[in-house]
């Protein structure tokens, strides 16, 4: 029933009002009321535990037929999935239609699984992947740990941002010297220990391919390489190409 206006008055109305008793407030005793509110708050978390159980959770199931206008509800509809030729070509042409940079690039989101055996997970890495076409003019910048003379003109021919031994670890550690890779040949590694922590994931190891006596094969693959990292567990988001 809508509310009465202001103004308006029901016949009858004030001889109820004036027949019904008076409201008298009668405060409850204070202890009654305290242990009343104890034990309220002590059983609010099962409360609320119990609620939470109850509670089931609607699964939205998406409908099979596509959607016939550019406005929807997304959840309500299965998520198109394409071929590699047909999603770049549709991205070539949002690129046209938008104006948008020719040279932007192309990400890509890659979940992983990481669930071992008997419960387990594997931990978030990081690792360097040589691509078979380059898609960027940029090149790492490397630093190459050496005190061979022979080894550090080899590096330096094949491109190498910083060659040095020992004497480059003071600059490291008082960030003077930042570089994107560090590798090394194994005869300095028990001299670089000072570093572990300072390089943390970057510091030269035969497991990442940044220790070794190959220098020209491990600048190759540090200066041109794609660094990729898991995010969040079991995320990869990392651009592959350009448009």
């Amino acid at each position: 029933a809508l509310a009465p206006r202001r103004g308006w008055v029901f016949s009858g109305l004030d001889q109820r009002l004036a027949a019904a008793p008076p409201l008298v407030n009668v405060a409850p005793p204070a202890r009654l009321y305290a242990a009343a509110a104890k034990t309220a708050k002590k059983g609010s978390r099962k409360t609320k535990q119990e609620e939470t159980k109850k509670k089931k959770v609607t699964k939205r199931w998406p409908l099979m037929s596509k959607p016939v206008d550019d406005v929807y509800l997304t959840w309500y509809y299965e998520r198109p999935s394409y071929d590699v030729e047909e999603a770049v070509g549709m991205l070539k042409k949002f690129q046209e239609l938008d104006f948008t940079n020719p040279k932007q690039y192309v990400y890509i989101n890659v979940l992983l699984d990481m669930a071992l055996q008997k419960k387990k997970k594997v931990d978030p890495f990081a690792s360097t992947v040589l691509l078979p076409y380059r898609f960027t003019d940029e090149m790492n910048k490397v630093l190459v740990f050496t005190e061979n003379e022979q080894e550090a003109e080899i590096a330096r021919e094949n491109g190498a941002a910083v060659v040095g031994g020992v004497e480059l670890i003071k600059w490291i550690l008082e960030d003077e010297i930042q570089v994107d890779f560090y590798v090394a040949v194994p005869a300095i590694m028990p001299k670089l220990i000072p570093l572990r922590s300072k390089l943390k994931r970057k510091y030269p190891s035969t497991k990442k391919n940044s220790m070794g006596h190959d220098i020209p094969k491990m600048l190759q693959l540090f200066r041109e390489g794609l660094e990729y990292t898991v995010e969040g567990e079991r995320l990869i988001k990392t651009r592959i190409a350009r448009v």
